[in-house]
């Protein structure tokens, strides 16, 4: 019979637990020699007359134990827990109330069923398999906790083993010929004991326990070792004709290796001549080909942002062309200004890029770029700046990589002017700009009327447009000129005649002047 199970163990004061049991002490004996106390039935399990301590393992004399009578009055009046059920009381009262209530308790682990409290306990002290308990070896280091059931294993782990070792090399310096079997062991200690001291009985005495507790470990062990080599022997016949088949499959794996290398070359040229369609369709999509280009920008708010906080700084738009067979071109956008005009203005840029006809080019390109700014509301007043290239700058040479650099207006609209809430120019998140390649050296006059054209017109009938502006333009300015003289030639005949009214002379005077056939005063002339 053990100890009590209490449900409140951990709080109660250690003195009061049994070393060997690790339960609440029950009919408490003490060890005078150390002082530690056990419970009756633990220490009966130790057979000899002398008693080893589990808690300090000193050696005492079976007649040197006492019944500690009056620590066991001392201990009736603990205040415990039942283990089963949550009754309270003092320990005087718990084996009736175990009695009473609990006469055939289960183990609330394995679900056994058994006639007493008693054979309840020692099942769970010894015999439970689904109990968590301390490895055998806790106090030389081996602290893992782990099912009773899962023992054996335990006993197999590389931890396990290696403190088993290191104890095995701790006791061999000391019998060095013991066998570690158990019966084997008992014989040899018999002998050695008749011959040895009291210290080296004490030592071979703990030997013996400690040997005990491992042979257990130690067969398993050989067993597995049994095990595993009738396995490796199984596995090694078998291995041959896995070594065939592994042949075969390493000369199936390197053809069908060679085979996708090739697959792979053509996927990759194939892959190249998709990337190429792709872009030239997109260009297609996207692309004007008569110098004019309207650049839709989405997601205005978003791309403000990463320009700010400089993780994209510019944005490129598609590129369009002067022609079918013209140049090739697009334009950078700095939402956030670059340069000096960074966080001011809105820097927008022209870039020439290399085309398939530019070996029938004319270079360096010195034709006027405009660009425009849509007013998206009905006030339509755009925003539009304009420059001519520097034909002496290398980003109007014929490209020889893919673009030249950059060149255009870095402060092109302030940054207040898309900032501010309900601007004009940027609505539903996105803004267009129009970029327009001037040919035919427009006159800068008549660019707000080019630009407030509407762009879903055709180009070829905006070109005619801007065509009978400009011609009603030069009309109206003809016409202006010559009203001008007229008014001019009037001025001049009214202030002659004031001055011929001062002078006294007659008002046809002019015209007797004038007439070659007036005898009157060609006579007058001359007689003078």
């Amino acid at each position: 019979m053990v100890g009590f199970n209490v449900e409140n163990e951990e709080s109660l004061n250690s003195m009061y637990i049994c070393s060997h049991c690790s339960l609440l002490l029950r009919d408490p004996v003490q060890l005078t020699e150390c002082g530690h106390r056990f419970c009756q039935s633990c220490i009966n399990e130790q057979e000899s007359d002398i008693i080893t301590c589990s808690e300090c393992r000193d050696k005492i004399s079976r007649n040197k134990l006492i019944i500690d009578r009056g620590f066991k009055n001392d201990m009736q009046s603990l205040s415990i827990v039942c283990s089963l059920c949550s009754w309270t009381d003092i320990l005087k009262n718990y084996q009736d109330h175990l009695d009473q209530i609990h006469p055939n308790p289960i183990c609330k682990y394995c679900d056994e069923k058994f006639s007493s409290i008693s054979d309840l306990d020692r099942h769970k002290q010894y015999n439970c398999e689904k109990i968590t308990v301390y490895c055998p070896l806790k106090q030389f280091g081996c602290e893992e906790m782990i099912l009773r059931i899962n023992l054996c294993q335990h006993y197999l782990s590389e931890q396990h083993q290696k403190i088993f070792m290191n104890i095995v090399r701790h006791l061999t310096p000391i019998l060095p010929n013991v066998m570690y079997k158990q019966s084997e062991i008992s014989s040899q200690m018999t002998i050695d004991l008749s011959y040895t001291t009291e210290n080296d009985r004490i030592q071979l005495e703990e030997f013996y326990e400690m040997i005990n507790l491992l042979s257990g470990g130690i067969e398993t062990l050989n067993d597995d070792i049994q095990r595993l080599f009738i396995e490796s022997i199984s596995h090694k016949n078998g291995l041959d004709p896995l070594t065939k088949d592994l042949s075969i499959l390493k000369v199936s794996i390197e053809e069908q290796n060679n085979f996708l290398d090739g697959v792979k070359m053509n996927q990759q040229v194939l892959e190249q001549d998709l990337a190429s369609m792709e872009q030239k369709i997109n260009d297609m999509k996207t692309s004007s080909y008569d110098g004019t280009f309207v650049w839709k920008i989405t997601n205005v708010q978003e791309k403000m942002i990463n320009a700010q906080s400089e993780r994209q700084t510019s944005i490129y738009s598609a590129a369009f062309y002067s022609s079918t067979t013209g140049y090739k071109m697009c334009t950078r956008l700095y939402l956030n200004g670059d340069g000096n005009a960074r966080r001011t203005h809105m820097s927008l840029f022209f870039v020439l890029m290399r085309g398939q006809y530019d070996a029938i080019l004319k270079f360096p390109f010195h034709y006027k770029v405009t660009f425009c700014l849509y007013d998206q509301s009905a006030q339509q007043r755009h925003l539009l700046d304009s420059f001519r290239p520097d034909i002496k700058s290398a980003s109007f040479q014929r490209p020889r990589s893919d673009m030249n650099i950059a060149s255009g207006i870095p402060k092109f609209v302030p940054l207040t002017f898309i900032q501010h809430d309900n601007n004009p120019y940027v609505r539903d998140d996105a803004m267009f700009i129009k970029v327009m390649i001037d040919f035919g050296d427009m006159p800068k006059t008549l660019l707000p009327y080019a630009l407030s054209l509407n762009p879903g017109i055709p180009t070829e009938m905006q070109q005619n447009m801007i065509q009978q502006e400009s011609e009603r333009r030069q009309q109206q300015q003809i016409f202006t000129s010559s009203m001008a003289h007229a008014e001019t030639d009037q001025s001049v005949n009214v202030n002659l005649q004031q001055t011929n009214t001062l002078l006294n002379i007659p008002t046809n005077i002019d015209n007797e002047l004038s007439d070659p056939t007036n005898n009157t005063i060609n006579q007058r002339c001359a007689g003078h």
